[in-house]
């Protein structure tokens, strides 16, 4: 079973394709250069952290953050329903 800390160990890791921080930023409506450090800034910060099937879920402010959990990619982000 893998724990919060097991993301947390592998913050240098995480990355996203071009479209990811296109959907990230279309998705949260952000304005930053770097959106894969506004994420790892988050996540490093988040307190509920859970793996659901091969993704990880990072929930903090008013988003969520999906990382896939064996390449470290970062899927989407979304604003809290």
């Amino acid at each position: 079973m893998q724990s919060k800390s097991d993301l947390h160990n592998n913050l240098d890791k995480i990355h996203t394709t071009k479209l990811g921080v296109e959907r990230i930023k279309k998705n949260l409506g952000l304005d930053v250069d770097d959106v894969v450090k506004w994420c790892t800034d988050r996540i490093e910060k988040s307190d509920d952290i859970f793996k659901k099937g091969k993704d990880w879920y990072a929930s903090i402010d008013d988003c969520v953050i999906t990382i896939n959990a064996s390449s470290f990619t970062i899927i989407t982000a979304h604003k809290k329903k």
